[in-house]
């Protein structure tokens, strides 16, 4: 997101000149304040617009993160300058809080990080009260977690548990009515009681015994709900890879994995890998455990994880394997393939995620993807509000639901 979306959407694009030429009014008054904003410094003094009071200092906090691109040639005008010092940053982090509305305030924070090199700050308690959390400053400071001091580790859990409550609160309830109707759906019996039954598939499948006379259907087979919560339906193994570039997918799965935990009817286990296989299950009574139990960053070996997770695989026909990962694979890719085909032969329902995320279309190994979808495993990208639908259909064992399906293969 550019200084212009942040100070209220001008199109930049059309030129400042035809922004000058022929404005008048409140509407003009308006439209040059926010090219003055846009511009920022001495680029946008010939707009003859002065800034003064709240606008200066709006001014004022842009100019730190975003003027001069964040690198000063000499010559130039100003240059993006938070500097290392902590009080400065502790102020400008205030400031925005100030002056823009939340949404605005994490995309600034985000690339402060990371025009500026700010990541090392985080690591002082008072500048994680300071900021905004929300799923990229998890990610950030789960990448920092080894290198953070003791005394800051008490905060950072504080601010992560911030965000994986507010998640869980958003996700939760939709994901557990979602796959209790599946599990229901995957448990279906020939003789149930009758409360059980399920009417429109037993009536659908009833039609040819229509008795018009009577206008009524004779069911001679019944198609019953299975009760799901009496025991466990269904085993679901989240597999994820923990590379850097998979940070909002591990905070994400972290959370859904706590979710199906919760649930009776679903034994679930949470796998984190990168060159080395983490076994986290035991911890997903907490998700914030299980985040502090990831190491972001390092190799990946995909292969070397699905073999664990078959390892764990004890009811084929009733598992749900779910591979997150952009499959940029560093171990034996043929051996990969071939443990994939075997888990889907023998009953698995196997998903490949991409990613578990609201970021957008991800980077990925296409040709991985491609050999994938042959194997009718076809990978794709998901986002946090799918996720229960994808899960859903696993169960039942149906087609998933994958979006842009063209995009993937």
């Amino acid at each position: 997101m550019g200084v212009d979306s942040v100070v209220g959407g001008v199109d930049v694009d059309r030129g400042v000149d035809s922004v000058v030429g022929g404005v008048e009014g409140a509407a003009g008054d308006e439209r040059l304040r926010r090219w003055r904003l846009v511009l920022g410094g001495d680029a946008g003094e010939g707009l003859g617009c002065e800034l003064a009071g709240r606008d200066a200092a709006m001014d004022g906090a842009l100019t730190a993160l975003y003027g001069g691109g964040g690198k000063k040639q000499r010559g130039e005008g100003r240059s993006a300058g938070l500097g290392a010092s902590a009080p400065s940053v502790a102020r400008w982090l205030g400031d925005i809080r100030t002056y823009f509305p939340s949404s605005v305030v994490q995309v600034m924070q985000r690339d402060a990080i990371d025009r500026l090199g700010l990541s090392a700050l985080l690591l002082e308690p008072e500048m994680l009260a300071a900021v905004e959390a929300d799923v990229h400053l998890v990610g950030t400071l789960l990448s920092l977690n080894k290198a953070m001091p003791e005394t800051t580790k008490e905060t950072a859990r504080t601010v992560v548990r911030k965000v994986v409550d507010d998640l869980e609160k958003k996700l939760a309830t939709r994901t557990r009515a979602t796959l209790t109707g599946a599990l229901d759906r995957s448990a279906r019996v020939s003789r149930p009681r009758h409360h059980d039954i399920d009417w429109n598939r037993t009536i659908a499948a009833n039609l040819k015994n229509y008795l018009p006379e009577y206008r009524t259907v004779v069911p001679e087979r019944l198609i019953g709900y299975g009760r799901a919560a009496q025991s466990v339906k269904k085993d679901v193994i989240l597999c994820i890879d923990q590379s850097g570039s998979m940070a909002a997918s591990v905070v994400y799965a972290s959370v859904f994995g706590a979710v199906l935990a919760s649930m009776r009817s679903i034994s679930t286990r949470l796998v984190v890998f990168d060159t080395n296989i983490v076994d986290l299950t035991d911890q997903l009574d907490d998700p914030v455990d299980v985040l502090f139990g990831t190491q972001l960053g390092g190799g990946t070996d995909i292969n070397r994880a699905l073999a664990y997770c078959q390892s764990q695989i004890t009811r084929p026909a009733e598992t749900v394997v779910v591979l997150i990962s952009d499959l940029y694979e560093g171990g034996i890719r043929n051996e990969m393939l071939k443990r994939v085909a075997a888990m889907k032969a023998s009953g698995v329902q196997f998903v490949t995620l991409l990613a578990l995320s609201d970021e957008g279309a991800p980077a990925y190994d296409r040709e991985h993807a491609a050999a994938l979808a042959a194997l009718d495993a076809p990978a794709f990208a998901c986002t946090p509000d799918l996720f229960p639908d994808v899960m859903a259909a696993a169960i039942e064992k149906r087609p998933l639901p994958i979006p842009d399906m063209h995009t993937h293969r």
